[in-house]
């Protein structure tokens, strides 16, 4: 049974949201402040929120900022505000959909089961790269032996970190494929890490050193995350 955080200051609408869930066959809880809502993230750990942007003191928008520094849980955003500039700003800071007030709650339970079937397509996705993670990989002078846990280049062996090593590893498998922070987060650090996105940032930072030129291989791909240039020849060696 999926959990599903619903964080509404509105009482009667929260009630109304929570009794339509609960009939479709999810667990919920409630928090009707951001305060309230951060610290039910952090205890229970649910699957999905459903984030009102309009709460008293601090707004969707601010607990979106604070939720986002810590996990990769699918949010919903609840609100009256309709502009497209309102909806790019929650897009932005890392809501996954976006559902204008007011609304039907038949949409809104179809919303909650897509995010949920897409969030198990992802888990289902990490399952099979860390399976693949017991397997050597090259890409050019660049060796690495997950099961010997070695990493050289051009034959010097490389000093890296258990997540470097994983995070590498896993880029070199998938050359081309582009890897969002979240899901590099759930393959290489678990989902049960609160840490944020910049654990990403700094470990791909400190893996394009080490690497030295052959850094520029690992490129940034905007308003996603990373990737591993496929090698010029057409592939990766191995």
């Amino acid at each position: 049974m999926a959990t599903i955080l619903v964080v509404e200051d509105a009482r009667e609408l929260a009630q109304v949201i929570a009794r339509e869930l609960e009939v479709a066959g999810y667990r919920v809880l409630r928090a009707g402040e951001g305060q309230g809502a951060l610290g039910l993230l952090e205890r229970e750990r649910p699957d999905l929120v459903l984030l009102d942007w309009m709460l008293p003191g601090m707004s969707g928008l601010d607990v979106l900022r604070e939720l986002r520094r810590s996990t990769a849980t699918p949010v919903l955003m609840l609100t009256a505000r309709g502009e497209e500039a309102d909806r790019v700003i929650g897009l932005e800071l890392g809501a996954d959909d976006y559902l204008p007030k007011p609304f039907g709650m038949r949409e809104l339970v179809a919303r909650v089961r897509a995010l949920l079937r897409r969030e198990e397509q992802l888990r289902q996705m990490l399952t099979t790269d860390r399976l693949a993670a017991a397997d050597p990989v090259a890409y050019g002078p660049l060796r690495l032996d997950p099961e010997r846990h070695e990493a050289t280049l051009a034959g010097e062996a490389l000093d890296l970190s258990p997540n470097e090593f994983a995070l590498l590893g896993l880029l070199l498998r998938n050359p081309g494929r582009a890897f969002s922070r979240a899901y590099l987060l759930d393959t290489v650090w678990g989902k049960d890490f609160f840490g944020g996105d910049r654990s990403v940032d700094n470990a791909v930072f400190r893996l394009r050193k080490k690497l030295g030129s052959l850094g520029e291989a690992i490129e940034a791909v905007w308003g996603i995350g990373y990737r591993m240039r496929p090698w010029p020849t057409g592939g990766h060696d191995g």
